[in-house]
């Protein structure tokens, strides 16, 4: 069946995006510059988490999803690695109750059977408790690859409709499949510490993402960074394959329409 497009399908551009996604890299080259431990490094950036975390809910942002942990920092070294669990233990006991009284949502998304039952229950418990928050959807990705989102995502479709191994899939059909599925794409991707690559992070739904890239460490990165970072965002055009006069053309009709029911 043929899809007759139509100015009314192009997604609504307002000044503050409704997702914000964010590679938080620098921890340990931000402790190395000032002759620290990479876990000074890792343990400011816990406290950068808190207060980006703080600034999204001030300025409106819907979803936040935060990359901890990809499916390849298991190379790291096995003391490096054991320290990040131990932060991620940490913050899960600490943080969730002032998550909840915040009216936060938690999810954590990957895959997480390859940490231990402690980690696990406290995920279930966190997000259990805060199911029912609105404010802010924090999520946060641990162990999680975006190619492993891709497969798991084709594997579970195919387990409950077989027949589309034969039949095809779509994009509609795969969708309720994928880790974030409970979520609006990102709006804006941001990555600190200067490299300019997404790093396995949210393949799938970055297809459309303003990428925004920075040179401050993660630490580093606080309330004035994240208004830098917005407001790049919203001076861009988003177009989602149309024309700057389709997207000019939306943007008249949604405001007469908003005329007309005022």
């Amino acid at each position: 069946m043929r899809h007759e497009s139509s100015t009314a399908d192009i997604p609504r551009h307002g000044a503050v995006p409704r997702h914000i996604a964010v590679i938080m890299d620098g921890n340990g080259r931000w402790a190395k510059q000032r002759h620290l431990p990479r876990v000074a490094g890792h343990r400011r950036g816990v406290e950068a988490v808190r207060g980006t975390v703080r600034a999204c809910v001030e300025r409106g942002v819907q979803f936040l999803t935060l990359f901890a942990f990809s499916s390849e920092n298991w190379r790291r070294p096995p003391d490096e690695v054991a320290l990040l669990m131990q932060l991620f233990h940490g913050a899960l006991t600490s943080e969730v109750e002032k998550l909840h009284r915040n009216g936060i949502r938690l999810r954590v998304i990957g895959d997480l059977g390859r940490f231990d039952a402690r980690l696990r229950k406290l995920v279930e418990q966190g997000e259990r408790l805060t199911a029912g928050n609105a404010h802010l959807t924090l999520t946060i990705a641990a162990n999680y690859g975006g190619r492993w989102d891709i497969l798991q995502a084709v594997s579970r479709l195919l387990r409950e409709h077989p027949e589309a191994a034969h039949q095809g899939i779509s994009e509609t059909q795969l969708a309720p499949y994928l880790a974030m599925s409970y979520a609006p794409e990102p709006d804006l991707f941001i990555r600190t510490g200067g490299e300019q690559r997404v790093s396995n992070f949210l393949l799938w739904q970055l297809a459309y993402t303003e990428l925004y890239f920075t040179d401050t460490l993660w630490p580093d990165f606080d309330a004035v960074a994240l208004d830098a970072a917005i407001a790049s965002y919203a001076a861009r055009e988003r177009r989602f394959g149309r024309t700057s006069e389709q997207v000019e053309e939306a943007k008249r009709a949604q405001t007469s329409a908003n005329g007309a029911l005022a």
